[in-house]
């Protein structure tokens, strides 16, 4: 359903209304990008500095357009066809291919769900709050923001969390950086060593998730957005798309700031040992706090983030309602499916160690179904939009090239690591 707010976007003119245009399209690239930055993505970058010094820093860096082109592609798609990721699938490429692509969403959302809740549980921890509690006040918050609120507010609120991840990259700013090793580790890279290509692996599927596909052209579609706000739209995703990679380095940084001595550093093995590695320099009391609101604040939009895109994906594979704008008892299978994946999640990791291997290994699955997911994205792109916007000359060239090479440095990274 559209958002008679954003419909109603008042077109450009004076400077003052053209940021009118942009606070009123703002959201659906920003949330997503936000969301980007989860507890996995905290974690791999952390492992990445912690166990490779700032070899991996420059990747952070070349991600920041490959998401954007990725991303870029979503809201052109939900801009101008109207239609979520999977409903589009469904359309254009039939039933069976829209089931294969959802059921690939399936399996990245609850590898994302247990990540995002295992690092609820244990920011929980670090101030002696037990699992149980912190999971069921979670779980809780997350089912009243969106059992209650239409889709602008649930992005407000999204918004806000995510912004508390903004603590990493002030804790990177204190951290005690030495020039010629951040200089001596951008001009390494060791390209035969297989543990540091299964983090490459890692550190790609931080960055494009499956599920953040699904989310931002539906998003995108659920807002209302129109043609005219294109342009704005793309801005909006390629500012979050610096963002959630300066956070991701600024996480690199102190990592490997405080851990890192020239060799391999031990796995960080819990949210707790990530957090007194990260803020040694700043204190238990001030180090901990600031974390804990980092990871916190991550793990609650990504939490909201993941669980939305399954419960549209679902929706627009099976046709039941599926949209913010709907209340509960309107679109019943819509809430039950975001429902499942919260109280899962959080029963799930109440049950489990917290592990920060499995946030690792999650973003290594991430990078292995990159070439199906990113494979979809571009066949819609070439084949669903209309004849003026769909990919060619040039443009189409690129963007092939790009999730070629991404696809295949994902998938090989993630298999060296493994075999």
């Amino acid at each position: 359903m559209s958002s008679p707010l954003v419909a109603s976007t008042p077109r450009p003119g004076l400077p003052a209304t053209r940021w009118k245009i942009f606070l009123a399209v703002l959201g659906p690239g920003l949330v997503v990008m936000l969301a980007d930055t989860d507890v996995g993505s905290v974690l791999t970058a952390a492992q990445s500095g912690a166990q490779w010094g700032y070899q991996l820093l420059s990747l952070q860096l070349i991600l920041i357009p490959i998401l954007y082109v990725v991303q870029e592609l979503t809201v052109r798609l939900g801009i101008f066809t109207g239609k979520g990721h999977g409903e589009l699938i469904r359309e254009t490429f039939g039933p069976v291919w829209a089931w294969v692509s959802v059921t690939g969403l399936a399996v990245a959302t609850v590898g994302a769900l247990l990540t995002e809740f295992s690092g609820v549980a244990g920011v929980g921890e670090l101030f002696g709050v037990p699992r149980a509690w912190s999971l069921t006040l979670a779980a809780g918050f997350l089912l009243v923001i969106v059992w209650t609120g239409s889709y602008r507010r649930v992005e407000r609120v999204a918004i806000a969390l995510g912004l508390f991840e903004l603590v990493f990259i002030w804790v990177a700013m204190q951290a005690p950086i030495k020039s010629h090793e951040l200089l001596a580790g951008l001009a390494h890279v060791p390209v035969h060593d297989s543990g540091f290509w299964y983090l490459v692996a890692a550190n790609i599927g931080a960055v494009i998730m499956p599920w953040m596909v699904f989310y931002q052209q539906s998003a995108v579609s659920d807002k209302g957005l129109k043609p005219e706000q294109y342009t704005v739209a793309r801005w909006d995703t390629a500012f979050g798309a610096v963002l959630t990679q300066v956070v991701m380095a600024a996480v690199l940084l102190v990592a490997a700031a405080t851990l890192w001595a020239g060799h391999l550093s031990p796995p960080l093995n819990t949210v707790g040992q990530v957090a007194q590695a990260l803020t040694p320099f700043l204190g238990q009391t001030l180090g901990h706090t600031l974390f804990g609101l980092g990871i916190l604040g991550a793990a609650m939009v990504a939490a909201i983030v993941v669980a939305l895109a399954a419960a549209w994906g679902f929706g627009e594979v099976t046709g039941y309602k599926h949209s913010l704008e709907y209340r509960p008892l309107e679109a019943p299978w819509f809430y039950i499916v975001f429902t499942l994946g919260v109280v899962g999640g959080a029963l799930i990791v109440a049950l489990v160690p917290d592990l920060v291997a499995l946030s690792v290994g999650v973003e290594v699955m991430n990078a292995l179904m990159l070439p199906l997911v990113l494979g979809f994205l571009v066949a819609l792109a070439v084949k669903a939009l209309p004849l003026e916007h769909r990919l060619r000359g040039w443009y189409l060239w690129m963007v092939l090239a790009v999730v070629v090479l991404t696809s295949g440095l994902g998938v090989y990274g993630g298999l060296s690591g493994v075999f």
